[in-house]
């Protein structure tokens, strides 16, 4: 078994033509988008692959060390950048075939009109080991 992260970005990489942004969804879209992920979750949870997932806020904080001990501290991330990562999910899988399949089925998560919203999802392995160093 291999453990994945799976990101989900908000309007980060290339969206489809018919894409419509999430704040533009109705109550009842977002409702079923949630209701998707969920049930996806579930279904993974019976077949063992599911580990953890969460929805992040739009907002947050950059903070890094100073070299003085009072670490700068600087609002952002702001859902109007770029790119923002919405969410994540962790998934562990037998093998990288099965990641990539999963990943293309949580994208197909409905959207505006019931459609598929075709996002992309950064997917990224766990290391598994530091690497070994023979000489």
């Amino acid at each position: 078994m291999a453990k994945y992260l799976l990101l989900k970005h908000y309007r980060g990489a290339p969206a489809p033509a018919n894409c419509v942004p999430m704040d533009r969804w109705t109550p009842k879209e977002i409702s079923a988008h949630v209701q998707y992920m969920q049930d996806f979750a579930a279904r993974l949870e019976k077949t063992g692959e599911f580990v953890d997932a969460q929805a992040l806020a739009p907002e947050g904080t950059w903070v890094r060390y100073d070299g003085e001990g009072r670490p700068p501290v600087t609002d952002g991330p702001f859902a109007e950048t770029k790119d923002l990562i919405a969410g994540w999910m962790v998934i562990d899988v037998d093998s990288h075939e099965r990641a990539v399949e999963l990943a293309g089925e949580l994208s197909a998560a409905p959207g505006a009109g019931g459609e598929p919203i075709h996002e992309w999802l950064e997917l990224r392995p766990f290391l598994s080991a530091p690497p070994t160093i023979t000489e």
